[in-house]
């Protein structure tokens, strides 16, 4: 498949490390926690344990990206509001 050929795809060269890393900065452990509240997110959380969880648990990755596009939506907004 060529680049052309791609669907339209806003994770498209984002990692799931990537991802994580962000919303960790954005929202910190506790708050993340609270908005997907998962035991790798609520109890000693990290990123390595973390993205071991995500990646085999593609219920709670979906979860995560999902949390992630609605917080890059409202960055998008705010910007052109402001």
């Amino acid at each position: 498949m060529t680049p052309n050929e791609r669907p339209n795809n806003p994770l498209h060269g984002i990692t799931l490390e990537m991802i994580l890393t962000q919303l960790v900065a954005q929202y910190g452990w506790e708050e993340l926690g609270r908005h997907i509240p998962i035991k790798c997110f609520t109890n000693e959380p990290s990123i390595k344990s973390s993205l071991k969880f995500l990646r085999r648990t593609p219920w709670a990755r979906k979860k995560v990206e999902e949390l992630y596009l609605d917080s890059v939506r409202k960055a998008t907004q705010s910007t052109i509001i402001l």
